[in-house]
């Protein structure tokens, strides 16, 4: 497990001020007691590393003190701009949530920019939401906790359940996943079923699935107007939230070529915090609907998780 270590823990009372270091922080539920920027928002404790303090020292022309970038934590060990949003950082009972990396730069607002026209800040320091407080101090260890995306993919197909031919579309959406998540630097971990047309079956699979936090659940197959089509119907009365556009616009945006792709039922919705995608059987369709869906999945994540960018 990464460890990485805390070099200084700093405050400010004032928003727009450097923050200076101090003996120690308690961490809350609203972010750090005492500092200008806690409050029940997703960017309540900041972090920012010394290999970027160290980037910045030639510009400025002099050592750079912890807390001059408005860092509540500098820490040594890790790049910690390769983070990702939901990794997790674990010292004791102290639970830390990556809800953002970057930000927006204040410019002409920042001292640091004043003096030396440029910050490192909003490209390499990270933000973070507090999950569990406690107490930290200069010379704690960070563990560092990659969010590890768990995805199942369900084949809904009588005769490929039966052995009658070989799934084509499941694995094709393994190995598109595979891509995107590889892509995005996020680790991950797929699985998959091929079952039967059967409501009953299919329900049961859903539920679990849903229960063990499984983060996105694709299926293909089931999606058309036949007597055994049934996985719209299955998925919706799971569903706390549908999420209509995205296959409404790829109904319209292939439809326009193929007009059999308008009979297409595939829906998309949300339960609890899982994704949930039906996707049609055919291994063309698959590429084209997962193309449009990865493109609203990290975004998608976000809003389940109150991450406000705005």
């Amino acid at each position: 497990m990464q460890k990485i270590e805390v070099l200084s823990v700093n405050i400010s009372e004032n928003k727009g001020t450097i923050k200076l270091p101090v003996d120690k922080i308690v961490l809350n539920r609203s972010g750090v007691e005492g500092d200008a920027h806690a409050g029940k928002w997703h960017r309540q404790v900041s972090l920012l590393g010394k290999e970027s303090f160290e980037k910045m020292e030639s510009s400025a022309g002099r050592k750079l003190q912890y807390g001059e970038f408005a860092e509540n934590i500098t820490t040594e060990g890790f790049l910690l701009y390769q983070m990702k949003p939901f990794d997790r950082l674990i010292c004791g009972d102290i639970l830390l949530e990556v809800t953002q990396i970057g930000k927006k730069c204040h410019g002409t607002n920042c001292a640091i920019f004043q003096e030396t026209g440029n910050c490192v800040m909003p490209k390499e320091g990270i933000f973070c939401r507090v999950l569990e407080g406690g107490v930290l101090q200069e010379g704690d260890l960070l563990e560092y906790h990659p969010r590890v995306m768990k995805i199942h993919i369900i084949t809904l197909s009588d005769r490929a359940s039966q052995g009658v031919y070989k799934d084509i579309s499941g694995p094709l959406l393994k190995e598109l996943s595979e891509d995107f998540f590889t892509g995005n630097g996020r680790p991950y971990l797929i699985e998959n079923s091929v079952i039967p047309d059967e409501e009953l079956q299919l329900k049961a699979l859903l539920k679990q699935l849903i229960s063990q936090h499984t983060d996105i659940i694709f299926t293909t197959g089931g999606t058309g107007i036949g007597p055994r089509d049934i996985t719209p119907d299955v998925i919706r009365s799971l569903l706390d939230k549908e999420i209509p556009g995205i296959m409404e616009m790829i109904r319209v945006k292939y439809g326009m070529q193929f007009p059999n792709a308008l009979v297409s039922r595939s829906i998309a919705g949300v339960a609890g915090k899982t994704l949930i995608y039906a996707l049609p059987g055919n291994p063309k369709a698959v590429k084209e609907y997962a193309d449009e869906i990865f493109k609203t999945v990290e975004h998608s994540f976000r809003m389940l998780y109150a991450i406000d960018e705005h």
